[in-house]
């Protein structure tokens, strides 16, 4: 990715900062900042998108051309608007549809992209990516190869049928990104959302409550896509999720990192306002060693995304090094949130500040998009794979 240069992009980075503190972190109070748990109603993600464009930064990291900005330029941008959990979804930079523009910019056909990408770059529509399957069914969740849903060609269609689970936003979503087998391998189809043939069996009770619609139990039942919705070629679908979550791991990191530096903000201000034994909570070693390794594991965070943000850019398609990074930053990530409430002691644990909310999202993303434990494995294996090619 070329990009618009790093100056051009801090410029713009700074302009979604001033959005996120001024106008958006105001609504972290507002009631419709979770619907039954599920993340923030329609009605509020359109009146912040709506306040975004007015600002000028809804997807700040997709130009008017429709290029992308180089996953370095976009990291500057996403941290920022993570500083609030409502801050990627005012600005169109959140999971899963941060995830599925990409992909849809790399694989997607004109026609598929002027039908289905371009009303989720104006913020109009949500998405949904549908892989992951209930564990009850055997199907896939790390390892994609267990998928049990189907497709197979009728006529002009193709016909779908299984289950998922997790499946972010599936509730509410306009577009979704349907992931099933064939015999020729794996394949991903664009469907209009809602569908009869998409029924949402049941949505997940979770830590975590940033996004929209929650994450759903999904009943595929004979899904009918005409072939042209077909997203790429057939077979090709395990390729195709991996350039969508390489990018994607990376964009979680940025977010949260972003989410983490206004906990450390909070924190701080609590230790050097409050005071306990004759003296600010800052003063005692206990608090001050913890912000103070917060701040290393904060600007060792900016160091892996800005790393593996580079490698990217080269036009690698980075599986190694996004694993490192979710690896790194959402333990690290975990890490400051869980001594920002410490730090606080019973308000950090209370609703009064994001902070709590902050540590259940990081929680959360420890696991999503690969737990660090597969991760871990996954890079095992490529250092056994390149020792014994340097050792034949």
């Amino acid at each position: 990715m070329s990009g618009i240069g790093m100056e051009k992009a801090l410029e713009i980075a700074d302009r979604v900062e001033a959005f996120v503190r001024e106008v958006i972190v105001p609504y972290e109070r507002d009631p419709r900042i979770e619907v039954h748990g599920h993340g923030p109603s329609e009605e509020l993600i359109m009146e912040m998108r709506d306040k975004a464009r007015a600002a000028g930064v809804m997807t700040p990291h997709i130009l008017p051309d429709g290029n992308h900005l180089s996953q370095r330029e976009t990291a500057v941008v996403l941290i920022r608007s993570g500083l609030s959990p409502l801050g990627p979804l005012a600005c169109n930079t959140m999971a899963p549809d941060e995830g599925n523009m990409y992909l849809l910019g790399k694989v997607g056909s004109p026609e598929q992209k002027q039908r289905f990408l371009k009303q989720l770059v104006s913020g109009e529509a949500r998405s949904a990516f549908f892989m992951t399957e209930p564990a009850s069914d055997g199907g896939a969740g790390s390892d994609p190869s267990m998928m049990q849903t189907t497709c197979h060609p009728d006529g002009n269609h193709w016909v779908i049928n299984g289950r998922k689970a997790f499946i972010t936003g599936a509730q509410g979503a306009r577009v979704g990104i349907v992931m099933a087998k064939s015999t020729e391998g794996a394949c991903m189809f664009l469907v209009d959302l809602p569908n009869p043939a998409i029924r949402i069996e049941r949505v997940l009770d979770t830590i975590d409550s940033s996004m929209p619609g929650g994450h759903a139990v999904v009943a595929i039942d004979n899904l009918r896509v005409p072939a042209d919705q077909m997203l790429g070629a057939s077979g090709e679908g395990f390729q195709y999720a991996q350039v969508r979550l390489s990018p994607a791991r990376l964009s979680h990191c940025m977010r949260w990192l972003g989410g983490a530096i206004r906990s450390q903000e909070i924190a701080t201000a609590y230790a050097c306002k409050r005071h306990a034994f004759g003296k600010p909570l800052v003063d005692h070693e206990g608090v001050g060693f913890m912000l103070a390794e917060n701040l290393i594991d904060i600007r060792q965070a900016e160091l892996m995304i800005d790393w593996c943000a580079g490698v990217l850019d080269t036009g690698s398609l980075g599986t190694a090094e996004s694993s490192m990074a979710k690896v790194a930053v959402s333990e690290a990530l975990m890490r400051i949130a869980d001594k920002c409430v410490q730090v606080m002691g019973g308000t950090g644990v209370s609703g009064d500040t994001i902070v709590e909310q902050i540590f259940r999202e990081v929680r959360a993303f420890r696991i999503y998009d690969g737990p660090t434990e597969v991760h871990k494995w996954s890079m095992a294996k490529k250092i056994k794979r390149d020792f014994a090619k340097a050792n034949p």
